[in-house]
């Protein structure tokens, strides 16, 4: 997408998220352009499911301002979100997968004939009519991605997608990640794992206290960090 209903940049000015009378992310300047996968990390607590949230609009401003390259409405349909739990609706696998079309008014053979792709696609497609709160833990998460996927979205936001799963599925999300990209799905995506933060980032978005420490390319910062908490926690440390 090009010109001016582009969603990209993103800007976000002195934006910050309280609650009972509490800080829990700001205040965040920063500006993200339209290409290539942000790794968000940080220390448990630090912030960074809130800064997931509060850039998705779930969670209100307190203060600042977030703005995209097109009118907020837009830009909200324009993006997805999968979090570290995935949620199951009691329906089926490919009705689960069709759910979003089916929102947007795609006629119920035409999305599921589409979710029957995607469920292939994930290697679900053997259990396409198996009620989804039935499936492992893995075969929810890529279900979610699947649901979150079917309408190309443009930004995709994730929160430690693979916290709970075994190396094998982590392996299977990271694939389907990676597909995303490549195809043209902007990632902002936040996780605990280095390993994956170093295999799937093109820059790093490193929070701490509930701001933003440091935010480089990923090649930059994990061979030196700028500041000491970003060195302290690639060697493990406990940061407070």
């Amino acid at each position: 997408m090009t010109g001016a209903n582009t969603l990209f940049p993103l800007v976000v000015n002195g934006a910050q998220v309280r609650r009972r009378g509490k800080t829990l992310i700001g205040p965040v300047d920063l500006r993200l352009d339209g290409q290539g996968t942000t790794i968000v990390i940080g220390p448990n607590g630090s912030g960074k499911t809130s800064l997931l949230k509060m850039l998705h609009g779930i969670l209100r401003l307190g203060q600042g301002q977030i703005s995209w390259g097109c009118p907020m409405a837009e830009a909200q349909r324009r993006q997805a979100f999968v979090f570290q739990t995935p949620v199951m609706m009691r329906r089926s696998v490919v009705e689960n997968i069709a759910y979003p079309l089916r929102l947007n008014r795609v006629p119920r053979k035409v999305a599921l004939a589409e979710a029957e792709i995607w469920a292939e696609r994930i290697g679900l497609g053997d259990a396409l009519q198996r009620p989804a709160v039935l499936l492992s833990g893995g075969e929810q998460q890529k279900l979610a991605l699947a649901r979150a996927l079917i309408c190309k979205p443009q930004l995709l936001f994730l929160d430690e997608p693979c916290a709970s799963l075994d190396g094998r599925a982590t392996r299977e999300i990271e694939e389907i990640l990676t597909e995303a990209a490549a195809a043209g799905t902007r990632l902002i995506m936040s996780t605990h794992n280095m390993g994956q933060a170093q295999r799937l980032a093109d820059e790093v978005l490193f929070v701490l206290h509930g701001q933003i420490a440091e935010f480089s390319a990923a090649e930059a910062f994990f061979a030196r960090p700028h500041t000491e908490q970003g060195r302290a926690f690639l060697r493990g440390d406990i940061v407070e």
